[in-house]
């Protein structure tokens, strides 16, 4: 699995997962760490100091008499910085609307009773969105598509090769446009994998459309997934 798809995964689960981490855990973890490599940096320059404090500075007088010491000063420790870090969300389209224009592609196809879902990401050259039946952010996916362009179509090349090289999938001709179908993911957590289409839009833009085992099964079987993936490949254009 390409990875960039790899990193847009592990968001979408964050962002789709039925169970989450306490909201503030990751800024109290960035504290505590903060705290403590400020504590052993005060620890360290506090014991350097009080070497220092504890030998006086002298100076010899032109006259060559005895030295005479120089008092010196303790300087303050540094502030500790404890403000909380700046949370960033990952990057997205903000409000698609019905979610059929995202990026540089418009959507012309959708099976009947979805919704856009509410959510994107956008890395700029490789971004995704998805629909379900109640366009609920957190609600688990029944269609899903990314797309990549420029530098990163060539992990796409890699992953559809890799099939191919296994003997997964089949070549598939959507209208002029070349693509792939293959399962993947077979067998994991028990799953009869994700039915899904890999579409040549140009030259430097791929697309990768995605049923979910569960939507997939409540289409009906092979046949209708796959005449469903043709379907919204054929709608898929790009708008530049």
């Amino acid at each position: 699995m390409p990875a960039l798809e790899d990193r847009l995964h592990r968001i979408m689960a964050d962002e789709t997962a039925r169970l989450h981490a306490a909201p503030d855990l990751a800024e109290r973890v960035v504290r505590s760490a903060r705290r403590k490599r400020m504590r052993g940096r005060i620890a360290a320059l506090t014991g350097a100091l009080a070497v220092a404090v504890s030998a006086p500075l002298y100076v010899t007088t032109a006259t060559g008499s005895a030295p005479m010491p120089v008092p010196s000063e303790t300087p303050s420790p540094p502030a500790i910085d404890d403000s909380p870090p700046v949370r960033s969300d990952p990057p997205d389209f903000g409000d698609l609307g019905d979610g059929k224009a995202f990026g540089h592609v418009k959507v012309g196809y959708l099976p009947p009773r979805l919704q856009w879902a509410h959510w994107s990401l956008n890395y700029g050259d490789a971004y995704t969105t998805s629909w379900n039946y109640d366009g609920d952010k957190k609600g688990f996916y029944c269609v899903q598509i990314f797309v990549y362009e420029n530098k990163a179509v060539q992990e796409v090349d890699d992953s559809v090769q890799g099939h191919r090289a296994e003997g997964e999938g089949e070549e598939v001709t959507v209208g002029d446009r070349t693509g792939y179908a293959v399962v993947e993911n077979v067998g994991e957590d028990g799953g009869k994998g994700t039915p899904t289409l890999y579409l040549t839009m140009s030259e430097r833009r791929r697309a990768r459309i995605m049923f979910s085992p569960a939507y997939a099964e409540d289409l009906g079987g092979a046949e209708a997934v796959g005449r469903e993936l043709r379907r919204i490949a054929e709608g898929l254009t790009a708008d530049d």
